[in-house]
């Protein structure tokens, strides 16, 4: 029998980090199913999704609890395997461009909540512009759609938040 985690991971990025993870994982027979990892203002920060039979669990569990004695955040959470067929399979890639100001992100969110967008994965950076040196937001994320919701409907309601706001919404291809 099978036991399935979501491990939360943050630590002082440095050389080795992945590989700390991963031989920790390995040594207790986990298998690494899937993970999210990134730099990010001098920490590295992650999510993994493992599976590790049951006699491995309380081993596995201490010893990644032992790497918070080196300063990481570690936070361990049974999941639970869910078929991910939904009964809206439309997934689309937004790319959002726009003036940097303060809530956009709160702003951009509400009308995905509002609209029953589901956000499956989201990178956001700022950056200058090239003639103007003004800061510039940008937004990357794949979405899922309701079946009720047209891509060109989900455009104009972001596009109306701001004029100087661009968004591209591109149909994913199935897997």
């Amino acid at each position: 029998m099978s036991s399935f985690f979501i491990i939360s991971i943050m630590a002082d990025d440095r050389p080795g980090l992945v590989e700390t993870l991963s031989s920790i994982i390995s040594e207790h027979q986990g298998n690494w199913l899937e993970s999210r990892l990134s730099h990010l203002a001098g920490k590295f920060a992650g999510i993994v999704h493992l599976q590790v039979s049951k006699s491995h669990v309380e081993p596995l569990r201490m010893a990644l609890e032992a790497l918070q004695q080196k300063g990481w955040v570690i936070n361990i959470e049974q999941s639970q395997v869910q078929n991910m067929a939904t009964s809206s399979p439309t997934q689309m890639q937004l790319e959002i461009i726009g003036n940097d100001r303060p809530g956009i992100v709160k702003e951009i969110s509400q009308v995905l909540s509002r609209l029953k967008v589901n956000v499956l994965d989201l990178s956001t950076h700022f950056e200058s512009a090239a003639m103007t040196a003004e800061a510039l937001f940008k937004t990357q994320a794949r979405v899922q759609l309701p079946s009720n919701l047209e891509s060109d409907e989900l455009t104009d309601q972001l596009e109306n938040l701001s004029n100087d706001l661009m968004v591209e919404v591109k149909l994913l291809a199935d897997d």
